[in-house]
């Protein structure tokens, strides 16, 4: 070998890893891979719970089942080209050690050093602000949205056969607690699905159907301009829903909302009063704000460990003209580009580049192809405003092929209803045990009852005749 390749001395790998598999992470790391992915003395690892990423702005509509699952949740592995990917959930970080604990598949623990790492590990829905959280339904994952459906088309079933009009009024009453942008979208699509699909309940009127919307604000959608909120109001009040403004909860129970000057009984009782940084992203010890989200300088780097960034919902990022920028897709869209590019400067030594983005506008989306847009002043609504939010989620699925196919099925989908297929989740096993539909709690017929009330009997065992016969 000659001297000048002993003497060779090939430096280590800066090792890069992304926290959560989200819009923002996945974001971050394509942005990542297309800066630094073909240095070899760079090492690229995204690290995500699941192996899809989950578009959560279309997921009211899965639920309803205007559009299909995959249609809101991507696999991750194809938009990735030289980035590493592990499925696994992160325990701990460690930023003094510079390491970071994942447990991968089958609970097995690993440890994993970096150099710089991106958190973008999200957030979940608030469940401490309310006693009796617990009883609601939460509307985050996949699972949820597939859940709540199976639960409202069983509440039609259960009514279409119900003779007492008090059970009837709770099983056709739907309450969404919180008047944020997801509670309102939430309710709009659901508001619009029960309608439509009463065309198959000929015993249930449009009448019997409550919805309720409990908002602790002065008004809606305070996340938005006015207009937005304005025009979801006349909506939601058009298709009968009560809308409770300045009005906290005060408790949850088993089938029952309270507020200071009543109750509503609901089969059907939907959190969405904000949200928390994940648990994961809070216990990583840096500087936080007093919710809990790691608190970062223009830059998008943690103002007490400079190996450590955080964008999205868990991030706390100095907005230009005060305060913080908000938690939307659209801002960890753009604030992973630029982590990306900070990150890749700190590799080469470079200037850091702060982030400024101003917002593009608010859309919303209430069912019916009912929607509204704030786009940078200009004021749209309807099927334009409906159009313009579809198009531009569309742009957000990172593969052309990904977005030609969900074009044709959103094309398709115009000239059709949402059916009333009810995906269940349990085996075999579970759906004998439970004897019962999906979204609906376990029945015991008279046969089973009579089988569990009857002592065991008793088997007498003798030996066969001709037991050692042979054939």
């Amino acid at each position: 070998m000659p001297e000048s390749e002993q003497n060779t001395i090939v430096p280590p790998r800066r090792r890069i890893v992304v926290l959560g598999g989200g819009v923002g992470g996945l974001a971050a790391a394509r942005h990542l891979d297309r800066r630094l992915g073909h240095r070899p003395d760079v090492e690229i690892t995204l690290v995500s719970r699941d192996n899809f990423f989950l578009l959560t702005p279309l997921l009211f509509e899965a639920c309803s089942g205007v559009l299909e699952l995959r249609h809101c949740a991507q696999p991750i592995r194809p938009c990735l080209r030289r980035v590493r990917f592990i499925e696994g959930t992160v325990q701990h970080v460690d930023v003094e050690r510079r390491s970071i604990r994942v447990t991968v598949a089958q609970g097995t623990p690993r440890e994993l050093p970096y150099d710089q790492v991106v958190v973008a590990l999200g957030a979940t829905t608030n469940t401490s602000l309310i006693p009796g959280s617990e009883y609601a339904r939460t509307f985050k994952t996949v699972g949820d949205a597939l859940l709540l459906r199976n639960h409202l088309i069983e509440r039609l079933e259960c009514a279409s056969v119900e003779s007492d009009p008090a059970r009837i009024k709770e099983l056709l009453t739907i309450v969404v607690i919180g008047g944020g942008l997801v509670g309102v979208e939430l309710l709009g699509e659901l508001s619009a699905f029960m309608c439509d699909e009463l065309r198959y309940y000929p015993e249930i009127r449009e009448s019997d159907l409550r919805f309720h919307l409990f908002e602790a604000g002065k008004r809606l959608i305070p996340e938005a301009m006015p207009f937005l909120a304005e025009y979801a109001e006349r909506l939601l009040r058009g298709r009968g829903a009560e809308l409770h403004i300045s009005t906290p909860v005060q408790a949850i129970e088993p089938g029952v909302v309270r507020w200071k000057d009543g109750e509503v009984r609901a089969d059907t009782i939907v959190l969405a009063p904000g949200i928390v940084p994940s648990a994961a992203a809070s216990a990583i010890e840096v500087d936080r704000d007093r919710k809990g989200r790691i608190v970062t300088d223009a830059t998008l780097r943690s103002v007490s460990h400079p190996n450590v960034w955080a964008i999205g919902d868990c991030a706390a990022t100095p907005a230009p003209k005060g305060g913080i920028y908000p938690a939307l897709a659209q801002h960890a869209v753009r604030a992973a580009r630029v982590v990306a590019r900070n990150v890749a400067a700190v590799v080469d030594r470079q200037a850091l580049t702060p982030f400024v983005y101003e917002q593009l506008g608010t859309m919303a989306a209430f069912g019916h192809t009912s929607a509204a847009a704030d786009l940078r002043g200009l004021e749209i609504t309807g099927f334009l405003a409906w159009w313009f939010r579809r198009t531009y989620y569309l742009f957000q699925m990172p593969r052309w092929d990904t977005r030609l196919r969900i074009a044709f099925d959103w094309t398709v989908s115009l000239f059709s209803r949402p059916d009333l297929t009810k995906v269940d989740l349990a085996g075999e096993r579970e759906q004998e045990g439970r004897n019962g539909a999906a979204g609906s709690v376990p029945v015991h017929t008279d046969l089973e009852a009579a089988l569990v009330a009857a002592p065991a009997p008793v088997v007498e065992t003798r030996e066969p005749a001709f037991a050692d016969s042979r054939i």
